[in-house]
């Protein structure tokens, strides 16, 4: 039976770091309040780490092969922006679902309907793609004709071209944060979004990439799950034993008293693959998109024990300031202890299975969120734990 618990939101932001050892916090999502509960999102914690916004040439412009944008200055209005890189202020607004005196904010992007010129080095290529020649070439081509003057070669600038996204009726920045798996601090910083992520209907975001490190140890994570199926349990592999019972009035033996002088053998370890973190009830089970661990009710100052052998890749806390632990395992498995208290461990730190890392922190509803991740998806823990 499932127990409620005060509603409470909380939001836990780890960067891609802690798959190995950094880690930072974040602001609450608001978008969840009165749809999670008290559950924490932790999906932050197996994501890869955005790459920065490329910089803009002199006028403010970030080409790209397929489109172009434009990022404001201080005082800039969307008029004023569209005089400076050339553009008819009306085309500009239209498409952007604004007025031509609409203010812009430092750093906003605005898209453009058509293409202007392109910057000295030409649009932003893909890694692998920039003939040097070809820059070389086009440098000669340029200069002056006069044999003794020497040009610098037009700056360069290589990364992947960013998904462009429209904002719907009804979107926010969390939503579409996690639409594309990034955070919606890195999707803030990007577009230049105000302190409450205000997004509009009409509104175009780039979309952040992710840093070329990042995209490589990607690349060399085998899939959600792959190699660690879950385990058939024992009425699946094999049927129960027919039983015969006996006739009522045959009385049934009494088995012979135990010997309590012999040696006892210790009962064999158990074969799950981890053990529970914490000594308690489960109030809510796992349920993706909804609750991506269980939540375990105990007494405050109960131990909290690291469910497997492995390494404590972050401490971190929520914006309340709720510490939260984050333990790397072998075969990319993450484990994730929210609402902890009195932290034993430091990051970086081997810990064995069994080994307390925390208690249990008081308040409202004393209760400890546990996830289990593999690669960058949160899973059910629960054949983890049997």
């Amino acid at each position: 039976m499932l127990f409620s618990v005060p509603r409470k939101p909380f939001v836990v932001a780890l960067s891609a770091l802690v798959l190995t050892t950094a880690c930072n916090t974040s602001t609450l999502d608001f978008d969840m309040r009165g749809k999670m509960g008290s559950r924490f999102d932790t999906s932050e914690a197996a994501r890869n780490a955005t790459a920065n916004r490329p910089r803009p040439d002199e006028r403010g412009i970030i080409s790209y092969p397929s489109y172009q944008v434009a990022v404001a200055r201080r005082g800039d209005t969307l008029g004023r922006l569209a005089t400076r890189i050339g553009i008819n202020p009306a085309d500009l607004a239209r498409f952007n679902g604004m007025q031509p005196d609409d203010p812009l904010r430092a750093g906003e992007i605005v898209a453009l309907p058509y293409k202007v010129a392109e910057p000295a080095g030409g649009p932003i290529r893909p890694e692998g793609e920039v003939d040097i020649t070809e820059i070389a070439g086009a440098a000669i081509d340029n200069a002056a004709a006069t044999p003794v003057e020497t040009s610098e070669l037009p700056p360069v600038q290589t990364g992947a071209e960013p998904v462009r996204h429209k904002v719907e009726r009804g979107e926010t920045a969390y939503t579409i944060a996690r639409l594309y798996g990034v955070s919606v601090r890195a999707l803030a910083d990007w577009n230049g979004l105000d302190r409450e992520f205000t997004v509009r209907e009409g509104q175009y975001l780039l979309i952040p990439t992710v840093r070329q490190s990042a995209a490589i140890d990607e690349a060399n994570t085998s899939e959600p799950g792959a190699g660690s199926p879950t385990p058939t349990p024992p009425s699946a592999a094999q049927p129960l034993p027919t039983e015969t019972p006996q006739p009522a009035a045959t009385p049934v033996a009494t088995p012979p008293s135990p010997d309590l002088g012999k040696e006892q053998k210790p009962k064999p370890a158990s074969s799950a693959r981890m053990q529970m973190p914490l000594t308690g009830t489960i109030i809510r089970e796992y349920s993706k998109g909804r609750n991506d661990g269980i939540d375990i009710s105990a007494s405050a100052g109960t131990a909290v024990k690291a469910a497997a052998a492995g390494t404590v890749a972050a401490i971190t806390a929520d914006a309340d300031q709720v510490p939260i632990i984050v333990i790397k395992h072998p075969d990319n498995v993450l484990t994730v202890y929210a609402n902890v208290d009195a932290i034993s461990v430091k990051k970086g730190q081997s810990v064995s299975r069994g080994q307390t890392i925390a208690k249990l922190r008081a308040g409202d509803a004393s209760y400890l969120h546990f996830e289990v991740r593999e690669g960058f998806e949160s899973v059910d823990p629960m054949p983890y734990l049997r």
